[in-house]
């Protein structure tokens, strides 16, 4: 068996690295096929493809059925979800989101976190679960966490007892809190 030469070597690998892992065994399996008598271990030495990839390569390029097939794994194939494979992912999600949630004093249903996604990740690492933001991110639409951004509107203007009020309420939280009893803050004002 005649080896290719260095250049089309390179080209080949690179042809190869660009395929999926179905092309991959495929193409490899016509290359040694085109080869002959030693074709299998020179093209798994260049492509660095397992024996038994390059023989189920083989297997395909006689099978019509193979050939005809769109998908590069079977069904049930690749990686499993983190949801699946991490045992009380959600809870451990809901547990770190507890104290850096918010939401809409007008609708319920709209809820959302002070905390980024890579932020969520590490707090979910020290409760001894690895994941990353990707995983986060679908945490995060599961349980109908929304994007909040900062409006910024333009200034109504100054006034010159505008900060009389706030002196006002910072006497009497203080007067409050003397006393012992707790003090609250809300936005009471309703958007239209």
């Amino acid at each position: 068996m005649q080896p290719y030469p260095a250049l089309i070597e390179a080209q080949m690998k690179r042809y190869y690295q660009s395929l999926s892992e179905k092309d991959r065994r495929r193409y490899a399996a016509i290359e040694a096929v085109k080869l002959g008598y030693g074709g299998q271990a020179y093209i798994r030495r260049l492509f660095g493809c397992h024996h038994e990839t390059l023989a189920l390569g083989l297997v395909e390029l006689e099978e019509a059925t193979a050939l005809e097939q769109e998908r590069i794994r079977q069904p049930g194939g690749g990686r499993k979800s983190a949801f699946e494979t991490i045992a009380g992912l959600d809870t451990a999600f809901l547990r770190v989101l507890e104290r850096h949630t918010a939401g809409s004093p007008m609708d319920e249903t709209v809820k959302w976190t002070n905390l980024k996604r890579h932020e969520i990740a590490a707090l979910l690492k020290g409760e001894g679960i690895d994941v990353s933001v990707t995983v986060v991110d679908q945490l995060l639409e599961k349980h109908k966490f929304r994007k909040r951004k900062a409006v910024k509107t333009l200034a109504t203007g100054e006034s010159e007892h505008r900060n009389e009020q706030f002196e006002m309420i910072e006497r009497l939280k203080q007067a409050y809190q003397a006393a012992g009893n707790p003090v609250m803050s809300m936005d009471t004002k309703k958007e239209n």
